[in-house]
């Protein structure tokens, strides 16, 4: 660019009579045209360090705004206490074979609620315990820690909408094959399937309506 301006009519000196036209830079100043040109290109590049700097930076600010926040649905009783009722049905009518299984179970599942967190960050779901939400150990059933990323999941479930029981989900990340997993709803059942929704992508056969 500084080449053309120097060879613009505009800066070569204005004729007159009787003398012969010089173009400006070639005078005696050469010296001072070449720091002009030393000057510009030092600003130009002072300008365009403080440019990438700012790209970077605001490169920098995107990436944050765009990271994950952790969502962890809060506990819902409701099906450990309509597993409790089913309990006091059997046991009203004297059914007591099945009111103690169905009664052992909602217990259990009611203790669960109170301790069982699932924790969405920012790349997997993971399963913690307690209000300190401490790591829940190895899976007994599949072996391997209770953490699973979203990238992994092949498909998930949720049944069913109106009343969440049971959620699914099939993850490679265990099993390169696939492996299936099920947890019982005691969490909010509409918060649990809007974030499956974000971060695992959407469910092909259910959601709530």
């Amino acid at each position: 660019m500084a080449t053309a301006l120097l060879l613009s009519p505009s800066l070569l000196c204005t004729p007159s009579k009787g003398r012969e036209v010089i173009p400006y830079c070639l005078t005696s100043s050469k010296s001072l045209c070449r720091r002009t040109l030393y000057s510009k290109n030092l600003i130009s590049q002072k300008n365009a360090g403080k440019h990438g700097s700012y790209a970077a930076t605001a490169s920098m600010v995107g990436r944050k705004a765009r990271k994950r926040e952790i969502v962890i649905p809060d506990p819902d009783y409701r099906l450990p206490i309509v597993i409790l009722g089913i309990a006091g049905g059997f046991a009203y009518v004297d059914n007591l074979l099945v009111a103690a299984p169905v009664g052992l179970l909602g217990l259990l599942l009611l203790f669960q609620t109170t301790r069982v967190r699932f924790v969405f960050d920012e790349e997997a779901l993971e399963v913690k315990v307690g209000d300190q939400l401490q790591e829940s150990g190895e899976n007994v059933f599949v072996g391997g820690k209770n953490r699973w990323k979203y990238s992994s999941f092949v498909n998930w479930e949720l049944w069913w909408p109106q009343f969440p029981i049971l959620v699914y989900f099939k993850e490679t990340q265990t099993n390169p094959e696939g492996q299936i997993h099920f947890f019982p709803v005691i969490f909010n059942g509409k918060k649990l399937y809007d974030v499956m929704v974000e971060r695992a992508g959407p469910s092909k056969t259910s959601g709530p309506k």
